[in-house]
């Protein structure tokens, strides 16, 4: 038995899974656009450095998606993971999935996206368990901003190692696709970089790393 842990964007889906998301759900009020505008300011300060991909995500969430409950916002989730699962995933991220399964080991989908949806897709693809990035609920009404740290980088990799602790004596394989999973995928007793770009590449090659492309 092995721990299998998967990462989610670009490495099972073909694309950022949150953007299809707010853009989703967006289509069918189309005035929540206008929260676009308000997110701005945190745009230019992520870009000028001065707030990080957490800090920029929550704000696009709580200005775009906040005050939904939790009725429209699980069931614009039941609409759109069908949907991503059936076109916008690799084939063989599935694949490796399912043979994991087979031989009886701990699916983890571990991701940086939210916990609006990812934990329906871990139910879907049949994992085991989920670790992901936590949004805030006031009552039954989305806030939108972050309750953990972004799961990503440095933050995925000590989530990673916390898994690990929690199975001990089993061997751990680990798939992601970007420079900020090489932090986590080291850390494995297999690391596997998936359609990873060229730097992202070069380094994993220098450290160890397998390097695979999936369709």
């Amino acid at each position: 038995m092995q721990l299998a842990v998967f990462d989610l964007d670009g490495t099972i889906t073909r694309h950022d899974t949150l953007i299809q998301y707010v853009l989703g759900y967006l289509k069918t009020r189309p005035w929540r656009v206008f929260g676009f505008l308000l997110a701005l300011p945190t745009v230019v300060k992520f870009l000028l450095g001065l707030s990080g991909r957490g800090t920029l995500k929550g704000a696009v969430m709580h200005w775009t998606l906040g005050g939904s409950s939790r009725e429209e916002i699980e069931a614009w989730t039941a609409r759109f993971v069908p949907a991503l699962l059936a076109r916008g995933v690799f084939q063989d991220a599935l694949k490796q999935i399912a043979a994991h399964r087979r031989a009886g080991d701990t699916l983890v989908l571990m991701s940086a996206s939210p916990d609006l949806y990812v934990p329906a897709i871990a139910r879907e693809l049949g994992f085991h368990e989920v670790v992901c990035t936590g949004v805030r609920w006031n009552g039954n009404r989305l806030d939108g901003r972050l309750t953990t740290i972004n799961c990503r980088g440095a933050e995925k990799a000590r989530r990673f190692e916390a898994l690990r602790a929690r199975y001990p004596g089993i061997r751990s394989v680990a798939y992601g696709n970007a420079d900020s999973d090489l932090e986590h995928l080291r850390l494995a007793d297999r690391g596997v970089l998936v359609n990873g770009p060229a730097a992202a590449r070069h380094e994993a090659a220098r450290i160890g790393l397998s390097c695979e492309s999936w369709a």
